[in-house]
């Protein structure tokens, strides 16, 4: 593929590159006696518990604005297997995935959707909703471009899409594995279309359920993070709060060209990721956090094996979808709203997926322990025997 060095700067916002950052304190100096920034040189108020009022993190100063250690570790963590060259001025880190999202979208995509105008962004539904909620909110066009029955993408498709928005189509989503599919995108298809869209508009692939796709010794397989630096129109979104079982402190990562990764960090919030979320973060890409994550995804996809196949031999179970992630997609063969309300209300509580695309009648469920998925199973069954055997 021709080299499309800095993409970012032909089709970011004009005002955006144009943009001067704020500069705060840090970005100056972070030792001495530091009185430049207004923060409490007496201390906090409050410690995590454990600490044993030891104040470790010296919570009074605000954290490092661009986590270079936290990037370090992650460039560490990915640059095996395929993926390699990986630099920490290729990573972003944000609150979670959604930050990027929100700000890929505000940087490359010019408002005006409400009034006819403006720049667009393609979807592949059923996905990731926070796409579209992300689109509304920044007043940007939503183009849908429905995956098959089967959850693949259609190339073609999405490329005459694109072509049909004259220019104004910044970014292509691509959802792998996805959500609710479960489905993982062969790299094939995401290189077809970025080699096919070249420097008009960027590819977007969420993979916040890729670590669930490894090899027998633990490796990740078929991540977009080898495409970086061969395709610079590619940006990969991950995050530690799925496979890692951090959600509750919100850390997620994009992954592109330099060029991408430099506005991104101009636009965010200048202390967007506070200590006690990098502390854990770092702990988690340790050698010891690695070998436990790789223990656990072990262990839940012997799970979900076991859930599929249990589930496939219920006689009111038409389908359960193949899965690439921590969740199966399943399809009964009436009234899955009713019960999937019916168990919620006794206290097993799953995703109803029936009013998306390609999804009729569908319940979503998270591969939990050996217990939740037993409990679980026993009360889809108690659910149907008491509604779906009534029609």
């Amino acid at each position: 593929m021709p080299s499309l060095p800095g993409v970012a700067n032909k089709i970011a916002r004009p005002n955006i590159l144009s943009l001067t950052p704020y500069r705060c304190a840090r970005d100056d100096y972070d030792s001495g006696v530091l009185l430049d920034a207004n923060e409490n040189s007496l201390g906090p108020s409050a410690v995590p518990p454990g600490d044993d009022d030891v104040n470790r993190l010296v919570l009074e100063r605000y954290p490092c604005p661009y986590q270079k250690q936290l990037k370090s570790l992650y460039c560490s963590y990915r640059n095996v297997g395929a993926t390699s060259g990986l630099m920490p001025e290729n990573v972003f880190v944000g609150v979670g995935s959604d930050e990027a999202i929100d700000l890929l979208m505000r940087i490359f995509c010019a408002p005006g959707a409400t009034e006819g105008r403006g720049d667009g962004v393609i979807t592949t539904p059923p996905t990731y909703g926070m796409y579209g909620v992300c689109a509304k909110t920044n007043d940007i066009n939503v183009i849908k471009v429905p995956l098959t029955e089967s959850f693949d993408v259609v190339v073609d498709d999405i490329l005459a899409a694109e072509r049909a928005a004259e220019g104004r189509c910044k970014m292509i989503f691509v959802c792998s594995p996805g959500n609710p599919t479960c489905k993982a995108i062969p790299l094939e298809e995401v290189i077809k279309i970025s080699e096919a869209v070249g420097d008009r508009c960027l590819v977007v692939v969420d993979e916040a359920y890729i670590d669930f796709c490894v090899s027998d010794d633990g490796t990740v397989v078929g991540s977009a993070t080898s495409l970086i630096g061969k395709y610079p129109n590619v940006v990969v979104l991950q995050t530690l709060s799925k496979a890692f079982g951090l959600a509750g402190i919100r850390c997620g990562f994009a992954i592109a060209s330099p060029d991408v990764i430099q506005l991104m960090n101009n636009v965010k919030a200048p202390y967007n990721v506070n200590k006690l979320t990098s502390e854990v973060a770092c702990r988690a890409l340790s050698e010891e956090g690695v070998a436990s994550l790789r223990v656990k995804v072990s262990k839940l996809i012997e799970q979900r094996a076991v859930m599929a196949e249990a589930l496939r031999n219920l006689d009111f179970v038409l389908k359960v979808h193949p899965s690439d992630s921590n969740f199966l997609l399943f399809q009964m063969a009436r009234k899955a709203k009713e019960i999937y309300k019916t168990m919620a209300d006794r206290g097993v509580v799953t995703r109803y997926r029936g009013t998306e695309l390609h999804c009729p009648e569908c319940i979503r469920v998270t591969i939990g322990t050996p217990e939740e998925n037993v409990t679980f199973l026993q009360e889809l069954k108690k659910a149907w025997d008491d509604i779906g055997l009534s029609s």
